[in-house]
């Protein structure tokens, strides 16, 4: 059934490397477009997997005059015989196609050309920017909760961060679960509840006991994360943010934990917990420490014949850093 009120944008730009946020615009295209014909067809396809005549063929009108929605991905990486051809679509685009052009905003100059054409045409473009600094996943993850129709707070934001990890997919499952659960009201002790078995076998359990010097912790939580199954990679690249955090912590020196998150770009509960870590680690200990983590990093990806017993000693060694004159 369709809705003739409703009318997409025949063209439509999604700009950014976030691919959560991209898979995102890209369905809701498709969704506005089966607002306003049911039947819409999907064509998806990398850019540089078409030849000029095959796209030429793509976007050429239809004579029953169904509607399509054609994704162009990748598009940074078009080629000089395939841009003319969307950058001249662009001027006069086809009635009931939908095209969809998903650039990662750098690139070559004919992606450029590409992006610059749509923006020219009055295409609607939605920013998809790659999601790094703390404050950027903390306004991620009150989104997703707002968007759910919840409610939450700074604490109970931070602590769902804490137990998930930096995973956009599954922050947002994370976000989406718990609105559920609790009828909006998203609380740390809620978060702290529905993840407390989750947390005690994550890998930031695991560097959390190691950078204090918990040998016995850090082994015990070490061993319940890989019987369970949590990726090698996923643990020693928590080990390396936990000992980056701590040097960085412990090399601005002590200070109010506000100042001290607005110098190093970092929330105020992780340098206030790192402030704590840092206590009793020397500059020679923070030293070790960081080479241990370069090496299991490498370790994991496919160096060491062992990956379990790679961890228990890159866990040891940093354990035993810390406590070192």
């Amino acid at each position: 059934m369709s809705s003739p009120s409703v009318t997409p944008a025949p063209l439509q730009l999604v700009l950014g490397e976030e691919e959560l946020l991209v898979e995102r615009a890209v369905r809701a295209a498709l969704d506005t477009a089966r607002l306003a014909d049911a039947s819409a067809d999907l064509t998806r396809l990398r850019v540089a997997d078409l030849t000029a005549p095959e796209l030429a063929e793509l976007v050429s009108p239809s004579l029953f005059a169904e509607g399509r929605v054609i994704v162009l991905d990748a598009v940074h990486e078009a080629t000089q015989d395939i841009a003319p051809l969307v950058t001249s679509y662009a001027k006069a685009p086809a009635e009931g196609i939908v095209l969809v052009v998903v650039h990662n905003g750098g690139g070559r100059k004919p992606g450029k050309d590409i992006v610059a054409a749509l923006r020219k045409a009055g295409a609607v473009v939605t920013d998809c920017p790659k999601i790094t600094k703390p404050a950027e996943r903390e306004s991620f993850v009150r989104n997703e909760i707002r968007r759910a129709g919840g409610k939450t707070d700074p604490a109970a934001v931070a602590a769902l961060i804490e137990s998930v990890g930096s995973d956009l997919r599954e922050l947002a499952s994370a976000a989406q679960q718990l609105v559920s659960d609790t009828g909006g009201e998203v609380t740390e002790e809620a978060v702290r509840r529905y993840h407390r078995g989750r947390a005690d076998v994550t890998g930031f359990a695991v560097a959390e006991k190691a950078v204090t010097g918990d040998v016995p912790g850090a082994l015990e939580a070490l061993r319940w994360a890989m019987q369970l199954g949590v990726p090698h990679v996923l643990v020693a690249d928590a080990l390396a943010d936990a000992v980056r955090t701590v040097a960085r912590v412990a090399g601005a020196g002590r200070g109010d934990p506000f100042r001290l998150a607005g110098e190093l770009g970092m929330p105020a509960w992780k340098v206030k917990k790192a402030l704590g870590q840092a206590r009793g680690w020397k500059p020679r200990g923070l030293g070790v420490a960081m080479q241990v983590v370069a090496q299991v990093n490498a370790e994991v990806k496919g160096v060491a014949a062992d990956a379990d017993y790679a961890l228990e000693r890159a866990v040891l060694r940093i354990a035993r850093a810390q406590r070192a004159d």
